[in-house]
């Protein structure tokens, strides 16, 4: 097992290849971490940029070996990793962070409500399915019309569906694929917001100012950060950020979505644990951006600087808006961030481009 703070030339695992794996490992760099990538696909966008790569399934015996003996801690770019490679990991004697326990709360969201409320975090009301005699309790106890959405996987506005009446409930269900499921009471919420935290091994946190979110069909699109909102919601989001990251005893950034409801109410919807969309405006917006920030939590640093120095729009870049950089790159006020993907698809997250303006 590693000593921390784990000094530059140590090697930082990751578990994804993907974008935030791809701008984790950057960081890392940075900071003169190795790190290596293990990931199922071959040629990705992180191990591309990563002293270090396995090709291999997230629960691949052999390849979590390899990564142990390599790592001297391990992260995960995402949440659906299978518990079981971070189980297996834990068992080898690897230190793995975010913990195990921030992973299970996360892939399951009747799990990760359940933990919110405990923790004496708002959410909206819910209620488990997991049959059509249940799913109907379910709506009788939340209302209707209610969301019904997948307990595990599911993102980008996949794996729900809206349950207008209580009779359709089961067939509801029924188009989730049978899955157990979690129905939720609509939030009535003026914007969406979201907040970045990180949590040092020493229980240090760090909160950067909550950012504005829009999406369009069920993908984030913009993200406007530092976003305008009073005195009283900014304490309020950054009391509900310590009272998450301190619950789980988290290790790392997290990423976590509210609503604001009329009269200045919040509710969490989600938790992220894990550098997050909402946060890329960070990387040119604030002294030290999520993914540094990360870095340094995992590998026992101190904590960086969450001040932001402009307010930025970010915009994700989807399928063929990334083939538009020579016109982006050429924008004074705008930073673009391309993810080294081989293929556009349509609806892909390509990149995104942070837009800096002067703070009021």
């Amino acid at each position: 097992m590693a000593a921390f703070p784990l000094p530059p030339g140590s090697v930082i695992g990751i578990l994804g290849g993907g974008q935030l794996g791809r701008m984790l490992a950057l960081a890392a760099a940075r900071l003169g971490f190795d790190v290596a990538i293990l990931e199922p696909e071959p040629d990705s966008p992180a191990a591309r940029v990563a002293a270090h790569s396995i090709v291999a399934a997230y629960d691949d015996p052999a390849a979590l070996a390899r990564l142990a003996e390599l790592a001297d801690v391990i992260t995960y770019e995402f949440e659906n990793v299978p518990a079981q490679a971070v189980a297996m990991l834990t068992e080898l004697g690897a230190a793995t962070a975010p913990n195990a326990r921030a992973l299970a709360v996360a892939q399951d969201r009747v799990e990760e409500k359940s933990f919110l409320n405990k923790a004496g975090v708002p959410t909206v009301a819910f209620a488990e399915a997991h049959d059509a005699a249940s799913a109907a309790e379910a709506m009788a106890l939340v209302g209707a019309p209610a969301l019904m959405k997948t307990r595990r996987d599911g993102y980008d506005g996949k794996g729900q569906k809206w349950v207008e009446h209580a009779a359709g409930a089961a067939a509801a269900l029924k188009d989730l694929g049978g899955a157990p499921a979690i129905v939720e009471a609509p939030a009535d919420f003026l914007r969406e917001l979201s907040v970045i935290a990180a949590r040092g091994r020493d229980g240090e946190i760090a909160v950067y100012p909550p950012g504005e979110n829009h999406h369009e069909n069920g993908v984030l699109r913009r993200t406007a950060a530092p976003a305008k909102i009073t005195k009283k919601a900014a304490e309020q989001i950054e009391r509900i950020a310590h009272q998450i990251l301190n619950s789980l005893d988290y290790v790392g950034v997290i990423g976590v979505e509210l609503f604001e409801i009329k009269g200045g109410k919040l509710l969490v919807n989600e938790i992220a644990p894990r550098v997050h969309n909402t946060g890329h405006w960070t990387q040119d917006g604030c002294e030290v951006d999520q993914f540094e920030q990360h870095i340094r939590a995992v590998a026992g640093w101190p904590l960086g600087p969450t001040e932001p120095h402009a307010f930025v729009e970010m915009t994700n870049l989807l399928g063929e808006e990334a083939a538009d950089w020579p016109r982006l790159a050429a924008e004074p006020e705008s930073r673009l961030h391309l993810y080294g993907k081989r293929e556009i698809k349509p609806g892909r997250k390509m990149g995104h481009v942070n837009r800096l303006h002067p703070l009021d």
